[in-house]
């Protein structure tokens, strides 16, 4: 087999550090916000430069708005590859809702950017040119699976796609961004593992009884 090229390896070399960059600043935007991150950390913490970040990215902002972009990319790729269309239309939605509390479980991250992002209202998403439609892949095969239970006489008609996805993600991001509020007022931490399984069939629960009302 033949060695890699000289530009092979260059570009092998810039993807490495590009994606090293991405996965340190979504820890730094994730833990001190937006407006308390500073390239200069970001650039401590990675085997490059501040100025090597401001050529792969053009500035603080532009490399926040990346690390908005691989956050949601990395949940609307697991949607992608979801298969359910052998499933019954019930077991389809709560696969899908289960798909959703295990990547929001497993990355605090995403759900700390989410709030951040929701505190300065959304401006950076607003500037990506890969959010805005992202999501429509998703919101298609929830959609398919709506369709299924209708036809089948077993959901009911007058459900929009979107608010099934509102609740699903409500759900899912309650538990995980006012965990620390919740169980300061009511002694309770909702990530406790000995009732993970109780609140992964309750958000099914709540879906197929709406659905199937």
């Amino acid at each position: 087999m033949a060695a890699p090229s000289p530009e092979a390896e260059r570009q092998r070399d810039k993807e490495r550090t590009r994606a090293d960059i991405l996965q340190v600043a979504t820890r730094v935007f994730a833990d001190k916000g937006y407006t308390g991150a500073r390239v200069d950390e970001i650039a401590d913490l990675t085997s490059t430069t501040k100025r090597m970040i401001y050529y792969y990215f053009g500035g603080k902002e532009q490399l926040y708005i990346a690390v908005l972009e691989r956050s949601y990319q990395a949940i609307r790729a697991l949607e992608a590859q979801l298969d359910v269309e052998h499933l019954e239309p019930e077991d389809a939605i709560r696969r899908l809702a289960e798909l959703t509390f295990e990547h929001h479980e497993a990355n605090p991250d995403f759900i700390r950017l989410v709030s951040i992002e929701n505190i300065h209202r959304a401006q950076h998403i607003a500037r990506s040119e890969i959010l805005a439609g992202l999501a429509n892949p998703a919101l298609d095969g929830l959609a398919r699976i709506l369709e299924r239970g209708r036809a089948a006489g077993r959901f009911r008609t007058d459900v929009d796609p979107l608010d099934i996805h509102m609740v699903i993600s409500s759900f899912c991001v309650f538990r995980l961004a006012n965990r620390h509020t919740f169980q300061a007022i009511f002694g309770r931490d909702m990530l406790d593992p000995t009732r993970r399984e109780h609140y992964r069939a309750m958000l099914g629960d709540l879906l197929v009884d709406y659905l199937t009302d």
